[in-house]
C-alpha cells in the first residue's frame, strides 16, 4: 500500500496528487508547491490495490529530528483512514533512518488529527500560503 518512492514515476503520482489537494483545492501556486527540497527529501507514495496513487507524504532532516511536509490524501479516498496509516508508515520510516523527533507544520483545520497520532502543537498560529498553521512535534 506504502512505500517509499523509488522510480521517477512514482515522483509524478506523489506530484499529481500534491498538485490536485494543494494546488487545485487549496490554491497554492504551484512554484511553491514543487520546491527544492524535493530533491532531497524521502517521498512516500500510496497506492491502491488497483495501483492507483492515493496518498503522498515526505520528509527531511530538520532541527535535530525530520520535517513532515506535504501529506496529502486523494479527495475520492478521504475519511477511509488512510491518513492515520500514511503517518504510521512515515513515522516508521523515519525511525528507520535513525531519527527519534517528528516536526510538522500542521493546517489548522488538521490540528486535531495530528493530536490523535501523539503530535503536541507548539507556538502560535501563523499561515503559510495564506493558510492557518501550527507547528507541532512529536518523540518516537
Amino acid at each position: 500500500m506504502f512505500k517509499i518512492i523509488t522510480t521517477e514515476a512514482e515522483k509524478q503520482d506523489a506530484f499529481d496528487i500534491r498538485k490536485k489537494v494543494f494546488v487545485k483545492e487549496q490554491g497554492v501556486p504551484v512554484e511553491n508547491e514543487l520546491d527544492d527540497y524535493d530533491a532531497i527529501a524521502t517521498h512516500i507514495i500510496g497506492y491502491n490495490d488497483n495501483q492507483q496513487p492515493f496518498a503522498t507524504a515526505r520528509f527531511r532532516q530538520y532541527e535535530q529530528g525530520v520535517k513532515i511536509e506535504r501529506v496529502a490524501i486523494h479527495p475520492a479516498f478521504r475519511k477511509s483512514g488512510y491518513g492515520k496509516k500514511l503517518m504510521q508508515f512515515v513515522e516508521k520510516s523515519a525511525a528507520q533512518q535513525g531519527y527519534t523527533k517528528l516536526i510538522l507544520n500542521a493546517q489548522l483545520h488538521a490540528k486535531l488529527f495530528y493530536s490523535s497520532l501523539g503530535y503536541n502543537s507548539v507556538g502560535d498560529i501563523f499561515y503559510e500560503e495564506e493558510i492557518k498553521h501550527v507547528k507541532m512535534v512529536k518523540s518516537i
